[in-house]
């Protein structure tokens, strides 16, 4: 059987990888206890919420050993999360070394594809661009709405480069993205302004976190649904005061 310590390094290192990327908390608890029944450690066990994780098992000498990893504020990348499962399920079936196996995992992790920043940005302009369609602006109301989402879009990018709590990341990005919309209707670019901010800030709105929760809370996992409920909420909070002082500054321009 393999050590059991080297072992404990790899699945806190496989569910770490599927929870950055999305993955409900049942199903990486589930992909650690199959590592663990694989190898044949039958004592190993995990717990995790939505920022932590902890793995613990029984070493050679009969001690129990524990390993815990905080989990930074992260989002959704299915390719990612995929990508990861079908290298769990590999591993169940052929067992390596588990030092084999973490390296293996590191050099899955670097062949990783990231889409370029441009391809981010222009995601978030057709995004919100055709929502400020969708809420009834016009041609024009609908570029600006894409140009604020991509201004909002590009301030969250830009932030998480100095890891900034994704409060103040969000009433960041609200601030700038309100306060583009405003500036582009006295310019003349677009009508309406609360539909241009509205546009705009759908790409912060966390709806899929607000998802999760659910999932969470129906799938029993009652801690992490509402660790991600609160952050919902504070996301929302954020939002708001972003904006507020964004129509504030502006004298809150009629559109």
């Amino acid at each position: 059987m393999a050590e059991n310590t080297a072992l404990l390094h790899l699945t806190v290192e496989l569910g770490c990888r599927l929870q950055e990327s999305g993955a409900e908390i049942y199903r990486v608890e589930e992909a650690v206890r199959r590592v663990f029944s694989a190898y044949g450690v039958a004592q190993g066990q995990v717990f995790a919420i939505p920022n932590c994780l902890i793995v613990s098992a029984v070493d050679e000498a009969g001690r129990p050993i524990s390993r815990l990893r905080r989990i930074p504020s992260h989002g959704t990348d299915v390719t990612r999360m995929e990508r990861v499962y079908d290298y769990c399920r590999r591993l169940c079936r052929e067992t390596p070394e588990p030092e084999q196996a973490l390296a293996e995992l590191e050099a899955l992790d670097r062949e990783h594809p990231q889409w370029p920043f441009w391809a981010r940005l222009g995601g978030y302009f057709v995004a919100t661009g055709s929502l400020g369609l969708f809420f009834g602006g016009g041609p024009l109301d609908g570029l600006a709405a894409g140009l604020c989402g991509a201004a909002a879009g590009a301030c969250m990018m830009g932030l998480e480069r100095f890891h900034t709590n994704l409060f103040a990341k969000t009433a960041a990005a609200a601030f700038l993205s309100a306060l583009l919309a405003a500036l582009l209707v006295a310019l003349g670019l677009g009508s309406h302004v609360h539909i241009i901010i509205i546009g705009g800030l759908m790409a912060l709105v966390p709806g899929l976190m607000f998802v999760s929760f659910m999932r969470d809370i129906i799938a029993g996992d009652t801690v992490a649904g509402l660790i991600k409920l609160v952050e919902a909420l504070l996301t929302g909070c954020a939002i708001a005061l972003g904006t507020a002082v964004a129509m504030g500054l502006t004298g809150g321009l009629p559109g």
